[in-house]
């Protein structure tokens, strides 16, 4: 009997690793303009989720607005379904989510810093705060009931930096609107994550943080972003009534 042929996933995920370093390496020397630099660094990140995530998902850098009329800062990767909305608004190459569908939101920066991680989490508050519509949802065999909206995730990605206790002690501690729920370095073989997040639950700090220094960052990263994503399921329908008013 010929033997079954077989594929070692880590290497081939520690091969798109490496291919991530090299392409964001490349672009931190040179490219000169920390705009543009931070532009083409969020566009390979945007680029290999849209890539990799199961189809259902999108990925783009957008505002996220509510039926409020209410906006949040601009986020460099959005993670939403348009399967309950009808509008996403793109005008001049920016694109508006309205808050309902969106999974959750990552911040790019190239080193993985206390003040990048402040900022990120500034970023995770001013999306969490906004508001929310849930409706019934008709199937086949009848209406499932509006579903309270799960809690939106956040993180940060970077190309270098280490997790010093400081950092460790504010990642933890963070209110749950500002909380990140993952995070991960490239070079420096950081992934951190607070696994006893619950989707629909107040939460309450301080949160229990895991953090692995290995060189599986992104291997760690992406794997726990899809398993988080399903947690979640599908995100409710939206009222279209009330961003009408």
């Amino acid at each position: 009997m010929a033997r079954q042929a077989r594929i070692n996933l880590r290497e081939v995920f520690r091969g798109l690793q490496d291919q991530m370093e090299a392409k964001l390496t490349l672009n931190r020397k040179v490219i000169g303009h920390p705009g543009a630099k931070g532009s083409a660094t969020e566009l390979e990140w945007t680029s290999m989720l849209s890539t990799y995530l199961p189809r259902r998902y999108c990925a783009d850098k957008a505002f996220v607005l509510d039926c409020k009329g209410y906006l949040s800062d601009e986020i460099d990767i959005v993670i939403y379904d348009r399967q309950y909305s009808p509008f996403i608004l793109h005008q001049n190459g920016v694109a508006f989510i309205p808050a309902e569908c969106v999974y959750a939101i990552i911040e790019v920066k190239q080193t993985l810093s206390r003040t990048n991680i402040r900022y990120a989490q500034n970023k995770a508050a001013s999306v969490r705060r906004l508001h929310r519509t849930s409706l019934p949802i008709q199937h086949a065999g009848g209406v499932h009931p509006a579903r309270k909206p799960a809690h939106i995730l956040a993180g940060i990605v970077a190309l270098d930096g280490k997790l010093a206790k400081g950092n460790r002690d504010l990642l933890s501690g963070s209110t749950e609107h500002e909380m990140l729920n993952f995070g991960c370095s490239l070079k420096g073989g950081i992934y951190f994550q607070l696994p006893e997040i619950h989707p629909w639950q107040k939460n309450t700090p301080p949160y229990k943080l895991t953090v692995s220094e290995d060189s599986n960052g992104l291997v760690n990263f992406f794997m726990n972003l899809v398993s988080e994503l399903q947690k979640v399921g599908t995100v409710g329908a939206m009222d279209m009534a009330a961003y009408l008013k």
